[in-house]
């Protein structure tokens, strides 16, 4: 079984063209330019929760500060100071539509290979 994974956005077309273009991502056009992305591997985690819930997306990388000098090279603005968890290295950087997603480099062993 695969996943789906949904991004809201209030500019889809430059976020799509941001997955694609930036961040290089395969995708087919599933028709009118509704492009539908290839992921690399991924993980899920579930947490805990004592008030609503919602769910996140984060990128992640095995060099936080190389994927960030490549990132910063096309462009790609950040809108958090790198923070040091106990999970994990994050930042987030900025969508052309508005929105932000997670950047991280895990300290936690990987179900998967980056």
């Amino acid at each position: 079984m695969g996943s789906h994974v949904i991004v809201f956005s209030s500019d889809p077309e430059a976020d799509r063209a941001f997955f694609a273009d930036v961040l290089g991502y395969p995708h087919v056009d599933a028709g009118g330019g509704w492009l539908i992305f290839r992921l690399p591997p991924a993980e899920l985690a579930v947490h805990p929760s004592e008030g609503p819930t919602g769910h996140e997306l984060y990128l992640m990388c095995d060099d936080l500060d190389a994927t960030m000098r490549d990132l910063r090279a096309k462009g790609v603005d950040f809108v958090e100071d790198v923070s040091e968890e106990r999970w994990g290295r994050l930042t987030r950087i900025r969508l052309p539509g508005g929105g932000s997603v997670g950047v991280y480099e895990p300290r936690h062993p990987l179900a998967i290979d980056l």
